[in-house]
């Protein structure tokens, strides 16, 4: 057995998670809850310095889980990497943006890993879980850490595990849902499979860290061009006529061949919108066109600017146009229930109305500031006057605390993003 596989039976493992952020503090919490010691890393000192004092951040992570781990003593955070000299097993959870021209931005990656190559020692396992193309972990991150003359799968072991956190999911967790990993080579996946089933309860091992890493970009990219298709087919059914609901939950019936996907205002959140290009990009260099994900992209894109133009008809309904007018955006996160921003296709439709000179409010409990490129708004209170002074209410995400009979009755105007007033049929509504 080797010697880390004994320290991981005893518990006596020491880890380190590099990154804090909705990857990384998760990961932390459940390796400590494992029984592990856990050093958190993170160059950020307002995030080091909150976990140190059992503060939360992520929604889905209490205040008084982090305050029980680290009076237990098993999770700290700092931003000193020095640490790493101490670990026996390293994870990097660090972003992974794309630049302006949509090529992925490894920056975080190779600092990241920069920092572990000089603290690297013989013994060590070292996971990439930062979401990235094909080929990442084999070609960037490998070189750098045998440049230390230690050789992969013999002095260290490094793999990769994609992260497969959807924020805000009651059912789902960082515990129960399946890990895959991929080493390169069969010594560093048994290893790595066999840190993560000491916290996790299913571990899938697959044959190489490039498998891992395209079955993370396939498990997106999927949702993201069966989304893209059927935001097309909601753009075909309001030329046809046809409500696009009743046309989904009419094919939704069949109990086999069809899979169950919603239109929307457009894409958001880090993983759908990003690892798409991410995919494309990279057969890109290999000199092929990924055509099925650049039109899936370019639909998905295209969805604000199509509620937008929504907007745009039930103000004239009004006699209106957007010049002056008050539009109120109910729910700016990038889905239903989080305070997640990224991505979100809310502020694309905010700046587009600010460009045509409307005057824009919104309401989001679980975002109560959003910093725009030139300005901040402030979450407002969700009452009467906020609905009566809008002159159209536009649902972007459907957050379960919307009384929507009530928005019905209360406002002048509405165009419905995600069918939240199925049922209710009225002339001042407006549906995707």
């Amino acid at each position: 057995m080797h010697v880390l596989q004994r320290k991981i039976a005893s518990r006596s493992l020491r880890v380190a998670v590099i990154g804090l952020g909705y990857v990384g503090l998760p990961l932390a919490k459940v390796f400590a809850e494992a029984g592990f010691q856990v050093i958190g890393i993170d160059t950020d000192r307002q995030k080091v310095d909150k976990v140190n004092r059992g503060e939360s951040y992520i929604q889905d992570i209490p205040c008084g889980a982090i305050q029980a781990l680290i009076d237990a003593q098993l999770l700290h955070c700092t931003s000193d990497f020095s640490v790493l000299e101490q670990v026996d097993a390293i994870n990097i959870c660090v972003p992974t943006p794309l630049s302006k021209t949509c090529n992925p931005d490894n920056s975080h990656i190779v600092a990241a890993t920069q920092q572990v190559r000089q603290y690297l020692h013989a013994g060590q396992l070292v996971v990439l879980e930062s979401t990235t193309y094909a080929g990442t972990t084999d070609e960037v991150v490998l070189p750098e850490l045998e440049s230390t003359g230690l050789k992969v799968g013999e002095d260290f072991f490094l793999a990769f595990s994609p992260e497969r956190i959807d924020p805000g999911n009651p059912i789902y967790n960082i515990r129960n849902t399946p890990k895959i990993v991929g080493g390169v080579t069969k010594a560093c996946t048994a290893l790595a499979q066999a840190y993560y089933a000491a916290a996790i309860d299913e571990v899938v091992p697959v044959s190489s860290t490039r498998v891992a890493e395209m079955a993370k970009l396939l498990e997106n990219t999927f949702r993201a061009v069966n989304i893209g298709l059927v935001n097309e087919i909601a753009l075909m059914c309001e030329k046809l006529e046809v409500n696009v609901w009743e046309v989904i939950d009419a094919a939704a019936t069949k109990p086999f061949g069809f899979m169950r996907f919603l239109p929307g205002p457009g894409l958001g959140g880090h993983c759908i919108p990003v690892d798409p290009h991410l995919l494309s990009w990279k057969l890109k260099t290999l000199d092929y066109r990924a055509r099925f994900i650049d039109l899936a992209i370019e639909i998905n894109r295209n969805m604000p600017h199509h509620i937008v133009h929504k907007i745009g008809e039930a103000l004239n309904e009004q006699r209106l146009s957007y010049n002056g007018a008050t539009v109120c955006i109910l729910g700016v996160s990038y889905k239903r229930n989080v305070g997640d921003i990224r991505e979100s296709p809310a502020i694309d439709i905010i700046n587009e109305l600010m460009k045509r000179k409307a005057e824009v409010l919104y309401n989001d409990e679980y975002v109560p500031n959003l910093l725009l490129l030139h300005r901040t708004l402030h979450s407002q209170p969700l009452n009467s006057d906020l609905l009566h002074a809008a002159d159209c209410i536009v649902i972007v995400a459907d957050h379960s605390y919307y009384d929507i009979s009530w928005i019905i009755r209360e406002g002048r105007c509405i165009v419905d993003a995600r069918n939240m007033t199925r049922g209710f049929n009225d002339s001042k509504i407006f549906r995707l």
